[in-house]
């Protein structure tokens, strides 16, 4: 079943069109990949659904609820959770502190009682709460830890714990492997692979790395110049041959 069903879906930046006539269905519990070449749409893609930007023409339905243009914080309520490229931590906050915000975000609390630690019993819950999802992601050695003194790899895995913290439905990553080694990106394909088998957490993400993508989605859909150009499984990539054109040369997509 189909929990995200996108329809004839546009964006428009005055004379360009980002993101002409998508059409996509990302179905419960998978780990969907949107891949693309450079400028092809698929961050604004992120964006639209995430309600970042509002989208020209087209629908998004999240779970049977019509969420096209609602703002960011709705659509983050109802469970569409978003990572941005750029890691987003608060870098004199530890990596506890960290995830304990994320929980504040969820509940709508107030920065003042997240920050000085009022309504002591719900105060309680979410330090479990973020304890819990600390030791999840293997970070538990480093949870009295300022989140400036991470190195890069478990700083991108802080910005998936505070995601994690908000409870999302589906968690949407974009390029949750940029930047990292390859023993950081095997760490971070292996957290995401949990976050769907054990959380039961749907997973869309952009991402560069094809090896990562081919390895870890379960299908993937191709975007450029703003419209859909293929989808399938990933063998079914590999071998399309307009995907291959796009993306000049079939070294670039196989894994």
């Amino acid at each position: 079943m189909a929990i995200l069903e996108v329809r004839n879906l546009s964006k428009r930046f005055g004379g360009l069109m980002a993101v002409q006539g998508l059409v996509l269905d990302v179905e419960e519990g998978e780990i969907r990949g949107v891949i693309g070449p450079n400028g092809a749409g698929k961050t604004t893609f992120f964006n639209v659904v995430s309600g970042v930007y509002k989208a020209t023409s087209g629908t998004i339905t999240f779970d049977g609820t019509r969420t096209s243009n609602l703002s960011p914080d709705k659509i983050a309520a109802l469970g569409v959770v978003r990572t941005f490229q750029r890691v987003a931590l608060f870098p004199n906050f530890t990596v506890l502190e960290n995830v304990n915000m994320g929980r504040h975000l969820h509940a709508r609390e107030s920065l003042f009682a997240a920050v000085f630690g009022g309504q002591r019993q719900k105060e309680s819950e979410n330090l479990q709460k973020s304890r819990d999802i600390v030791d999840f992601l293997g970070m538990a050695a480093h949870r009295d830890e300022l989140a400036s003194n991470l190195p890069y790899g478990l700083q991108r895995t802080l910005n998936v714990a505070i995601a994690l913290a908000t409870e999302p439905r589906l968690l949407m990553l974009d390029e949750p492997v940029a930047g990292m080694n390859p023993t950081e990106t095997q760490e971070m394909t292996r957290i995401i692979r949990r976050i769907r088998d054990e959380l039961g957490i749907t997973v869309m993400l952009v991402e560069h790395d094809m090896r990562t993508v081919m390895n870890l989605c379960d299908k993937i859909t191709v975007i450029d110049f703003g419209e859909k150009l293929a989808e399938g499984l990933p063998h079914e990539i590999q071998s399309n041959k307009e995907v291959i054109e796009a993306y000049l040369g079939a070294e670039d997509i196989v894994a």
